[in-house]
């Protein structure tokens, strides 16, 4: 489990950061795909979100 403390206290501070890193990613994939994939795309960001949030709030 010691990575995933690593990874817990490595995003703590940045969330903006990764955030954006998400939204960009899945226009990349957008964009590649022309769009094909775009509600699994979002589906992908929106669960990305939900676990930063949440390891963000367990390394507090």
């Amino acid at each position: 489990m010691e990575i995933f403390e690593q990874i817990k206290d490595a995003a703590a501070g940045h969330e903006d950061q990764i955030s954006a890193g998400i939204d960009k990613l899945g226009d990349i994939v957008d964009e590649k795909t022309g769009g094909q994939y775009a509600g699994q795309v979002d589906q992908a960001q929106d669960f990305l979100r939900d676990q930063l949030g949440k390891a963000v709030s367990a390394a507090n």
